[in-house]
């Protein structure tokens, strides 16, 4: 008989030794279901029914003993009082604080030492039912058939050894039958308890070091574990610490191995706020799972995660970046809430246990609940506080974590996500090498030429894997410069603001008007479009457009909204040229964003005051009332009125986009693609149906977000997919990537920049089997014929490393990685195996003369 998840139940006393018995050979919990017969009256060993311990008390009566016995209503109040006292009084002797294992959707099988009459047991599974049961399975050495056809309709199956007909008490089929003391009672079920212990082999012992940082931890493996728990250890603790070893002592008890490790190095720990920095905790947390995974002994174990504290959120941002490779993650006095946002994807079973008088950490655990989506539950520990300091308190925790790693560690190894698997083997390498097309040099006139393929697109989006990689801005260079020599391509739009890139526009085509009034590019990140490899970028542009009459030169645009006050100025300037009252009517409509100028962030946070008055009626109708007179406006300059408008839907998307940052990041996500989107949009439609661009943005912009754990976990969509979308098979997805060197980027937002070493990419990412294919350059065309053996290879979802302007490499699983299937996701993908940091150049403090401008060169 196959038994699911079974949970053994003792009626006591007689049926305590029996359930021991039963629950160490099945290696599965043992409770108690308390039940007092309630006697009839003047025959108090005649069952007239019988009270069930329970979340909801259920008394049970024989209504034809009742009518024969003569017992009223007034008898029955003061028997069940009685025992009522009496099964209090052997609740709390017999278990104490011990946790008791849920019910609800397991097998359950009731024992007893046998039956009588069968009225005690029929009560109790009356009673049991009502706690959702999967099913129910009584089991006894002996019975009468008489009273085992009483039972039949409360039970799925009914085991019996000895089934009589001739029934003369069940203190005849046993050798000892003597009436089980209390102190037996209490002995026999601890036994119970430590019955894994008592039974394992010795544990095997080992200090380990978990890469890359060698960070020391303690294992501790069982022969034959049933599975792997690691420890995430909170604020002020350590792997050493009296409490954490406990515990693993005791989980090791049930058949566990443990790992308990430092998540900081002894230099870190120094540093008080790095006890509080949940991603670079939970980056610990991930890169000991990927340890695991690659020890031979352990890689095949079910894990879970045990956090306290800080580490409880550290575990939980761990198991929902590694998804089903977490089976089960328990929080102890937790703080599950500094992790709410990755709470919606944790696939793991949570268990949340808190103490009854942390009354706070409570409230903060109930609102996790509320987010978790995964099997969860909130175990209150009565009469405990935060650190679970008093007395038995911390075994009621040990319990009811081991009744849920046991419930929710699947004996049988689960699917490890790809990100976590071992470096691939020569057979998984081949097909990747043989898909790989050798790239020359970026300055052989070779590498643009692999690029031929996607001249006839109309869109042709070129991505970036960080905002700070010279080899990536030179590639795109060389690309974009044969798309526009040999395939007349005459747009290149980047991800930079609108009123910056005007500038480099006003240069490249020697445009009659003025150019933006401030510094262009003068914003952080200055060096993601203030740098030597794009600087020669726009020489190019320059010198090809020199002899070119105006409407055959290419154009230069930014798509991004991030410099909302550049725009307004360069709307001002404009209606003063051509409409002064319009003007002094849109002065009076910005004024409402005036006091924000500065710092645009200041008026989102503000906006989420009730007393705020938000400024989008205002910014909207300048829009509005510019294209009302697109065709009096147009008349006088077309690319001036153009470039006017553009600049007003960006203030009016930007005035959104730092509203709605407030409420959701994927919201934020979104309006700013979907800006950059239709700017593009609206470039190409102004242009007209002949021309065609080329797109510079970063990898999680231009790659399809419906192939990435951006859409289908986040909810975002980005300028790749909306291309697919509008373009179909007329727009070109081209990512880039690579595994080491160095990239430009900064620690914090408004950081200088600097020069950071790119950590080496984690085993099984998109970034490692690149790196195994053992090519300086390559270029895999993900659109091609290929065969089966790559294209299983890449379309499996792996960990893809994405570098913005700012990069973490001690928190870079957390901070900057993603799954993504690649296969999906691009329509190419550029390998470029080492890479080196741009040239930033400085930022100057006004416009030089026209010949050094816009970057004083």
């Amino acid at each position: 008989m196959e038994l699911d998840r079974p949970l053994i139940y003792a009626l006591p006393r007689g049926g305590v030794p029996v359930g021991v018995e039963v629950a160490k050979r099945l290696g599965a919990p043992l409770d108690l279901l308390l039940v007092r017969k309630i006697g009839a009256p003047r025959n108090p060993e005649v069952a007239l029914g019988a009270l069930v311990e329970g979340a909801d008390e259920q008394i049970v009566i024989n209504e034809d003993v009742r009518r024969a016995s003569g017992a009223d209503d007034a008898y029955i109040a003061r028997a069940v009082a009685d025992q009522r006292a009496e099964l209090e009084r052997r609740k709390a002797l017999y278990l104490g604080n011990r946790a008791r294992p849920d019910p609800s959707g397991r097998t359950v099988v009731v024992v007893d030492d046998g039956l009588a009459t069968g009225a005690t047991m029929k009560a109790a599974l009356i009673g049991l039912k009502r706690s959702g049961p999967a099913r129910i399975v009584v089991a006894l050495p002996v019975a009468p058939k008489s009273a085992l056809q009483d039972i039949y309709d409360q039970a799925d199956d009914i085991i019996c050894v000895h089934p009589v007909t001739a029934f003369l008490g069940v203190g005849a089929f046993y050798r000892d039958f003597h009436q089980l003391s209390d102190d037996e009672t209490v002995t026999l079920l601890n036994s119970v308890k430590t019955a894994s212990s008592q039974e394992a082999p010795s544990i095997h012992k080992r200090q380990v070091a978990i890469p890359p940082l060698g960070l020391i931890g303690d294992l501790a493996v069982p022969k034959s574990p049933r599975g792997i728990i690691l420890f995430a250890h909170g604020s002020g603790s350590s792997r050493r610490s009296p409490r954490n070893t406990y515990v693993a002592e005791k989980f090791n008890d049930e058949g566990f191995a443990t790992l308990l490790f430092d998540l900081l190095t002894p230099e870190e720990g120094k540093d008080r706020r790095n006890v509080f920095d949940i991603p670079l905790l939970a980056d610990r947390v991930i890169e000991a799972s990927m340890w695991i995974t690659s020890e031979p002994d352990l890689e095949d174990l079910p894990l879970g995660v045990f956090g306290a504290s800080t580490g409880a959120a550290a575990a939980l941002v761990a198991a929902a970046e590694l998804r089903g490779r977490v089976g089960a993650v328990v929080s102890r006095g937790g703080r599950p809430d500094l992790a709410m946002e990755f709470l919606p994807q944790v696939q793991g079973a949570t268990l949340l246990v808190v103490g009854g008088r942390d009354t706070e950490v409570i409230e903060l655990n109930k609102q996790a609940l509320a987010a978790l989506r995964c099997e969860k539950k909130l175990a209150i520990v009565p009469g405990a506080g935060h650190l679970f300091e008093e007395s038995g308190t911390l075994d009621v925790v040990i319990d009811h974590a081991a009744d849920w790693f046991r419930t929710h560690l699947r004996a049988t190894p689960l699917e490890i996500p790809a990100p976590v698997a071992k470096p691939e083997p020569e057979t998984a390498v081949s097909p990747l090498r043989a898909a790989a097309e050798p790239l020359p040099a970026i300055d052989d006139p070779g590498f643009a030429e692999a690029f031929d393929r996607f001249g006839s697109k109309r869109v042709v989006l070129l991505g970036e894997a960080s905002h700070g990689t010279s080899e990536f801005y030179r590639a795109r260079a060389a690309i974009t410069r044969r798309l526009i020599e040999d395939h007349g391509f005459s747009i290149v739009a980047v991800e930079a603001d609108w009123p910056d890139a005007a500038s480099v526009d006003h240069h490249i085509r020697q445009k009659p008007y003025e150019a933006m009034q401030d510094t262009p590019f003068a914003r952080f990140p200055t060096w993601m479009w203030r740098n030597e490899e794009f600087a020669a970028f726009t020489r190019f542009l320059k010198q090809h457009n020199h002899a070119r009459p105006m409407d055959e030169r290419v154009a230069f645009y930014g798509l991004d909204l991030y410099n909302m006050n550049a725009s307004i100025a360069e709307i001002l300037a404009y209606l003063d040229r051509v409409d002064e009252q319009a003007a002094a009517v849109a002065r009076s409509r910005f004024a409402c964003l005036a006091p924000w100028s500065s710092d645009p962030a200041a008026y989102g946070r503000a906006a989420l005051t009730p007393q705020f008055t938000v400024c989008e009626k205002a910014v909207t109708q300048i829009l509005i009332d510019l294209l009302k007179r697109k065709l009096e406006y147009a008349a006088k300059d077309g690319d001036q009125f153009f470039d006017a408008t553009q600049n007003a839907r960006l203030v009016a998307n930007a005035e959104r986009y730092y509203r709605v940052m407030y409420y959701g990041s994927h919201l934020s996500w979104n309006l700013r693609d979907q800006h950059m989107f239709q700017t593009l949009k609206q470039i190409l439609d102004h242009a007209g149906p002949d021309k065609k661009a080329v797109v510079w943005a970063h990898n999680s912009h231009i790659g399809d977000a419906r192939q990435t754990d951006m859409g289908r976990s986040r909810g975002e969509l980005n300028i790749g997919q909306l291309c697919r979308e509008e373009y179909g098979e007329d727009a070109a997805l081209i990512g880039f990537g690579t595994a080491s060197g160095t990239v430009a980027a900064a620690s914090e937002w408004d950081s200088p920049m600097e020069v950071k070493t790119i950590r080496p990419p984690l085993p099984g990412s998109v970034e490692a089997i690149c790196h195994a294919v053992d090519l300086e350059r390559f270029l895999w065309d993900l659109k091609k014929d290929q065969p089966a053996a790559f294209r299983d290879l890449i379309a499996q979802p792996r960990l893809e490393r994405f570098i913005g302007v700012i990069y973490r490499p001690e928190t870079e699983r957390a901070s900057h990685y993603s799954y993504a299937d690649l296969s999906r996701q691009y329509d190419a993908f550029v390998w470029f195996d080492r890479t080196k940091a741009l040239t930033p150049l400085p930022t100057l403090t006004k416009k030089e003369e026209d010949e050094t401008y816009p970057f004083g060169l």
